[in-house]
């Protein structure tokens, strides 16, 4: 009959959900999202991690309005059968909508400028103390307001990675490879590539990159069962050096914190010259030749060899600060093992996230991001607006009897070294008894 809608179950959207056959499912209609996959500007992580499921939630997170009118391309003709919406989706599309009715999105307020205006004074600060001064103290403070120059770049990368911070797209690259590839020498292809896919299935052992650290770290027991990373596609090895490290992290964390950048450099190198897609490559290869044209230009200006090494352990010490943030919002949280489900998108985001409370004078320290919950559940909405909506998400929170958890920044590295030293202790008995087994 003509007109008459064609259905799949939901068992049937499963089996569309591997590299060259995807499907999802948004609002109850069924999309083939195969081709686009390769096409997508977050890249192809987000919708593999989803394919063969509803992602209504997922999608109306990560897009905005103007992007809805872009799926009846996909449109496979078919809707999905017995399509439901729980009572917390609907509470959290209702949100996402007022949010959208008020202009949320939209208003960034002057936090930008702000932020970069900080940034150039630090960064000149950091200069003229190196070229106006021949005291080693002065050279120190020096390399510890370029790490926090690099503190606040990184927050302004993180949000242009999320929402245009600039008037237009063009500029909003731009400004993502100058802060960026820049001034960081971190890719902020790389960044996309890894962040979002932390998004989409956060603290998922084996797909959220940001928990895969062996062999440093381990924030659960079931990372040592040498589990595969849907992620790096490869095996996370928990072998005797592994076992050996994480027996120790709850000591090792803030050390290896305070040089963590080193990982990020090479991370950067790994994945620009690797045989994956990584869009506007060219460019961001040319970003990062630029950091390493005049981060090490800036450190021959220093006298010795000796201040050279100080200055950089400095600035990198200071940027640990902000490594150890990222690892307090989620080293803490609940952890699964499997695929993000995107039909229990809420109740993934509130299990494995964590707040830092702060006075609203110390916003610019965290960047927004101690608000971690109201983050990933509005990765579009501006930080300056991520204070406002916190009540709001805390009483939806607490409607669907959810956890908000808010600790203070002490109260929350407490929390972690004791996550950590609960694992170390697992990894411990395992050390031992391999030591007795081998003799």
């Amino acid at each position: 009959m003509a007109g008459e809608k064609k259905y799949v179950s939901q068992e049937e959207l499963k089996e569309h959900n591997k590299p060259g056959d995807l499907w999802i499912s948004i609002q109850g209609k069924v999309y083939d999202v195969t081709d686009w996959a390769k096409q997508h500007p977050g890249g192809d992580i987000p919708i593999l991690n989803l394919s063969g499921q509803d992602a209504t939630d997922a999608f109306i997170a990560f897009h905005p309005g103007t992007a809805w009118q872009h799926l009846d391309q996909f449109f496979t003709g078919h809707y999905l059968k017995d399509y439901e919406v729980s009572d917390m989706s609907k509470d959290y599309r209702r949100l996402a909508s007022e949010f959208s009715k008020l202009g949320l999105f939209d208003k960034k307020e002057h936090t930008v400028i702000y932020a970069l205006c900080f940034v150039v004074l630090m960064f000149a600060a950091s200069i003229w103390g190196i070229w106006g001064s021949n005291c080693f103290w002065v050279h120190m403070g020096s390399g510890a307001l370029l790490g926090l120059a690099w503190i606040q770049v990184a927050y302004l990368g993180h949000d242009s990675g999320h929402y245009n911070m600039m008037t237009t797209r063009g500029f909003n690259k731009m400004a993502q490879i100058l802060a960026g590839n820049c001034l960081t020498g971190i890719s902020i292809a790389w960044w996309k590539w890894t962040h979002n896919a932390h998004h989409i299935a956060c603290n998922s052992l084996d797909y959220d990159p940001d928990l895969q650290h062996l062999p440093m770290f381990a924030v659960s027991s079931n990372l040592f069962h040498s589990m595969t990373s849907r992620f790096y596609d490869r095996k996370l090895t928990f072998d005797p050096i592994a076992r050996f490290m994480v027996s120790y992290q709850h000591f090792t964390f803030y050390p290896v914190m305070c040089v963590a950048r080193v990982n990020l450099f090479l991370q950067t190198f790994l994945l620009l010259f690797s045989k994956r897609r990584v869009p506007d490559r060219a460019l961001n290869i040319l970003g990062i030749l630029v950091f390493w044209t005049w981060f090490p230009l800036l450190i021959s200006c220093l006298p010795n060899w000796t201040e050279r090494v100080f200055f950089v352990l400095a600035s990198f010490s200071v940027t640990s600060i902000q490594h150890v943030q990222f690892c307090l919002n989620h080293f803490a949280a609940n952890v699964y093992v499997g695929p993000p489900k995107g039909n229990d998108w809420f109740e993934k985001q509130t299990s494995g996230t964590l707040d830092i409370s702060c006075p609203t004078w110390m916003d610019w320290f965290h960047g927004g991001l101690q608000f971690q919950l109201e983050h990933h559940l509005f990765p579009r909405l501006p930080r300056c607006n991520l204070r406002k909506i916190s009540p709001l998400v805390r009483d939806l929170c607490k409607k669907h009897n959810l956890p908000y958890r808010s600790l203070s920044f002490f109260e929350a590295n407490v929390t972690t070294i004791k996550t950590l030293r609960a694992a170390a202790m697992q990894a411990r008995d395992l050390l031992w008894e391999a030591v007795n087994t081998h003799g």
